[in-house]
């Protein structure tokens, strides 16, 4: 049992998914198993549960991730008495996303960050993911959790994290939008839309529209995908929205998703920050985390 092997147990613990940690270490799934079962076979029982669909942590496992994380921590102090050359990093880091990328791809990033560097603050900021990038070049976010847009400053620099889907999403509950999108042929030029007020994903919808050949039927205009979600839930309209943020509402069990004629191009998700800024010691930390 080594420091790597602990890194490698918890990453696991953070996405409970072999593929996923197996590519974020740079190895092969099968790599990745042999060193779970000699860990299991060190530690002397089961640490994870598997089959085909999923991975949970058993009871052994919680307990032993709290010793790994105790133990990293240990490590990391000592390193910074005996070589001042690996001295813990500190000071104030201002991140910024939207509520929906809080819940689904921030905690695995701030978990393995702050295992690494437990003395810098992080300090979040939540809003309209339209803005990420605004909020970073404004400075008032050091890092800020970002779809990779077609326009993106070369002032600024971006790092690749994950591919988000663009899905069309209407009500499932009785009312008038719902039993336009029930029709076998819907039409899509009388159908209310609800789009972003700015941003990328009101450049996606606009283009989506044109290569539709229609001039929309605009219901509103809206600031975060998060609020555009809860107008289609009530029955105002459909939107374009991206598949993680419908998977982490809490009125997803009033929406449903409705075929595209024609395919809508994925996110790019990533994190950004001033170009002449990666660099700097706590940035530069965080983005070797993403």
């Amino acid at each position: 049992m080594d420091i790597r092997t602990l890194k490698l147990y918890l990453t696991l613990c953070d996405s409970l998914h072999f593929a996923k940690t197996a590519e974020q270490s740079h190895m092969s799934p099968s790599t990745l198993s042999r060193t779970l079962q000699r860990l299991e076979q060190a530690v002397g029982c089961k640490l994870f549960e598997r089959d085909n669909r999923c991975v949970t942590i058993t009871a052994a496992g919680v307990e032993f991730k709290q010793f790994a994380e105790k133990t990293l921590t240990n490590w990391a102090q000592l390193k910074q008495k005996v070589d001042p050359k690996h001295a813990l990093l500190s000071g104030r880091l201002n991140l910024y996303c939207s509520v929906t990328a809080a819940y689904s791809h921030l905690p695995d990033l701030l978990d393995r960050f702050r295992r690494e560097h437990p003395q810098v603050e992080l300090n979040l900021i939540t809003g309209d993911a339209a803005n990420a990038v605004k909020e970073v070049q404004q400075g008032r976010a050091d890092i800020a959790i970002s779809a990779y847009p077609d326009d993106f400053p070369d002032n600024l620099y971006f790092v690749h994290m994950d591919i988000v889907p663009l899905l069309i999403l209407a009500p499932n509950r009785p009312c008038q939008v719902q039993q336009m999108v029930s029709q076998t042929s819907i039409d899509w030029q009388q159908l209310p839309f609800i789009v972003p007020d700015h941003g990328p994903g009101l450049r996606r919808a606009e283009s989506w529209f044109k290569q539709m050949g229609i001039k929309p039927n605009i219901y509103a205009h809206v600031s975060g995908q998060e609020a555009m979600t809860s107008m289609v839930a009530l029955g105002c309209g459909v939107s374009i929205t991206p598949d993680v943020v419908i998977h982490n509402s809490p009125v997803r069990d009033r929406l449903q998703v409705i075929d595209s004629p024609i395919s809508i191009p994925a996110f790019e998700l990533g994190c950004c920050c001033k170009d002449k800024r990666k660099s700097d010691p706590l940035i530069q930390a965080f983005l070797d985390i993403v």
